[in-house]
């Protein structure tokens, strides 16, 4: 049944697929939108108590649910100055040092720097011989995401690819997935250096968006692009740490690069450790 899985997902017009099922989440449908969002709470378990809306009833489309703001305080952020935030709600897929430019996927599979934030040399650069996380949203989590540290955004990179599931049987199966699906990479620079953080589209994500540019994707392109952003003055986005900074309609996979010695993960980041966003992930080296 794995194997069929996966070359399911080779074979199915993944793009047509996670179009349709965006058009139909943004759709306001009424009591059927509602019934699926109640078939959805209890297939997953969602603890409701922690939205500010708890109830079905109080969302127009399947997306506005998805995207379901928290209560205040429910995710306090960690507030020592040393120590780094965790971005998201999910689980740890792989942590731990960058081995020159080579991120480590899973059990025999690596993807390089470069690949995953879109090609470029000289960016791919800053974050050799650094640290890595790569974090797993599933639907039941809580998919906005938030800064991990204080940062000034340098840049956004779209990069086109494939949309493929990113679960952990994908990501033991598909060579170079994070680096082949469809991303939105962001650069900021912070405290503690550089800092990438990535939003990789999936299989059925609807949109990728940021707090500054609204929806990335759709519509798809077939070419990398990029927007530059001022340091300083009025233009400059800065955000503090954890303030929002982007959301998934419909679940993915984030991924955090650091410069080499910027950071110092905290044990507790080990394959299938349950994050939540704004408790310790690390401490600042620098």
């Amino acid at each position: 049944m794995d194997q069929l899985k996966i070359t399911l997902q080779y074979i199915l017009p993944k793009h047509l697929i996670s179009r349709l099922v965006g058009y139909l989440a943004a759709a306001r449908l009424g009591f059927i939108s509602h019934a699926l969002m109640k078939l959805f709470i209890r297939a997953y378990g969602i603890n409701m108590t922690e939205a500010r809306y708890e109830n079905a009833s109080d969302y127009a489309s399947f997306n506005e649910f998805f995207t379901r703001p928290l209560k205040d305080g429910v995710r306090p952020v960690v507030q020592d100055e040393q120590t780094l935030a965790h971005p998201v709600d999910g689980a740890i897929s792989q942590a731990g040092a960058i081995a020159g430019d080579q991120l480590l996927q899973a059990k025999g599979h690596f993807y390089t720097v470069k690949a995953l934030l879109g090609g470029d040399d000289a960016t791919a650069a800053e974050f050799t011989d650094g640290t890595f996380a790569c974090i797993y949203l599933a639907p039941k989590d809580y998919h906005r995401i938030h800064m991990p540290i204080t940062g000034t955004l340098r840049e956004m990179i779209y990069v086109p690819g494939e949309l493929f599931s990113v679960n952990p049987l994908t990501a033991a199966n598909v060579p170079g997935l994070f680096a082949r699906n469809e991303r939105v990479v962001t650069i900021f620079d912070t405290e503690a250096g550089p800092m990438a953080l990535v939003l990789v589209g999936a299989t059925i994500v609807a949109s990728i968006e940021t707090v500054w540019a609204g929806t990335v994707t759709p519509p798809t392109g077939s070419e990398v692009f990029r927007w530059q952003y001022p340091a300083e003055g009025p233009n400059a986005i800065r955000l503090e740490k954890g303030a929002e900074m982007g959301r998934f309609k419909l679940g993915s996979t984030v991924v955090l690069t650091f410069a080499k010695d910027a950071v110092e993960l905290l044990p507790t980041n080990f394959p299938g450790a349950v994050t939540r966003m704004g408790t310790a992930f690390a401490t600042k080296l620098s």
